[in-house]
C-alpha cells in the first residue's frame, strides 16, 4: 500500500470529516494566511516523492521528455 493511501486510509478509519459535513461554514475550508496555497512547491515536492518511490520510472520520462525536447530544437 503507497504512503498516500495508507495517509487516506488512517484518515478515514479516524472520522476526519469536512468542516461543511460537521456542521461549519464554508469560510473554515479556505486556507489561513499561515497556511497559503503554494501549488509550485506542492508539485516539485510530489515529483520528489514519486522519483524516491519509482526512481526506473521517473529516468524513462526524464529520458522521454530529453528525446522529445532535443527533437524539437534540433541544436544540430
Amino acid at each position: 500500500m503507497s504512503t498516500s493511501a495508507k495517509r487516506d486510509a488512517d484518515q478515514f478509519q479516524s472520522g476526519s470529516t469536512s468542516a461543511t459535513e460537521a456542521g461549519g461554514s464554508r469560510q473554515s475550508l479556505r486556507p489561513s494566511a499561515s497556511q497559503s496555497l503554494k501549488p509550485t512547491q506542492d508539485v516539485v515536492d510530489y515529483v520528489r516523492e514519486y522519483a524516491r518511490q519509482k526512481p526506473d520510472v521517473a529516468a524513462l520520462w526524464c529520458f522521454g521528455l530529453g528525446i522529445v525536447v532535443g527533437w524539437k530544437i534540433k541544436p544540430w
